[in-house]
């Protein structure tokens, strides 16, 4: 069995993926254009995809016979280490476009540099999947962004809103733990300092062509990646894991 802190690193990251992705799919029937209701369902896919890799290599791993269902579906809140980011209520769309524009560059950096760099051959093969995927995802969420925030003086307000919200669940991303240390120092990880820099550019770039101004930083929330997560997760999880537990062990 590999180390705990590899096997919590990878299912991690597949928690980030499924519970954004579940956000996501809350769009489906519900978006403000056709367009865009069919592309926020196929980003909830690839995040679906995504954690579905990540789970099953995790489950290698652990070597206890667990699969992709047990990650998703038969663990407790606390269990999940997901960013408290990616769990909060989906919002109007200018929230969703603001949280996936944040978050997906984030993501894609950090999938970038597991691709290039990790010491663990499954994970750069995922990575590499991923940043395809992830690439599309952020030009999709920086277009709406330029383009709600240079628009109307209601899109504009609703956007600037929705940042400032948004804003104080950034520093939990570059903040390491003990995980992130260890996978860091394996060889697994980036330095999440130097994904900082990157992600800066990049926002800092895209606020100012949207006429937004970047937040001060200050006292930002913590503690998904302990398992202490907001209020928000418990009904999430409640809904994409009744069936599952109602029906345990079904095949279809």
């Amino acid at each position: 069995m590999a180390a705990q802190e590899h096997i919590r690193y990878i299912a991690r990251l597949g928690d980030d993926a499924v519970v954004l992705g579940q956000r996501l799919s809350e769009w489906c029937g519900h978006g403000p254009i056709l367009e865009e209701d069919i592309a926020l369902t196929n980003l909830s896919l690839d995040y679906i995809g995504q954690a579905r890799a990540l789970y099953t290599h995790a489950g290698a791993l652990e070597a206890q016979g667990h699969g992709e269902d047990h990650f998703a579906y038969f663990r407790d809140e606390e269990a999940f280490e997901n960013h408290l980011m990616v769990e909060l209520p989906k919002g109007d769309f200018g929230f969703t476009v603001m949280r996936q524009f944040l978050f997906a560059t984030f993501a894609y950096l950090r999938m970038e540099a597991l691709a290039g760099q990790t010491t663990d051959p499954e994970l750069a093969a995922i990575a590499a999947k991923s940043v395809k995927e992830l690439r599309y995802h952020v030009e999709h969420a920086r277009d709406w962004v330029v383009r709600l925030g240079d628009g109307t003086a209601e899109s504009r307000e609703r956007l600037h809103r929705s940042l400032e919200q948004l804003w104080p669940y950034t520093g939990e991303l570059f903040t390491p733990d003990a995980v992130d240390t260890w996978a860091e120092t394996a060889g697994m990880a980036p330095d999440l300092a130097r994904l900082k820099a990157r992600w800066d550019d990049v926002i800092t770039a895209a606020l100012t062509e949207a006429t937004l101004g970047r937040p001060e930083d200050g006292w930002m929330q913590a503690g998904g990646k302990a398992g202490r997560h907001t209020e928000h997760l418990g009904y999430l999880l409640a809904e994409m894991q009744s069936l599952a537990r109602k029906h345990p062990g079904v095949t279809w």
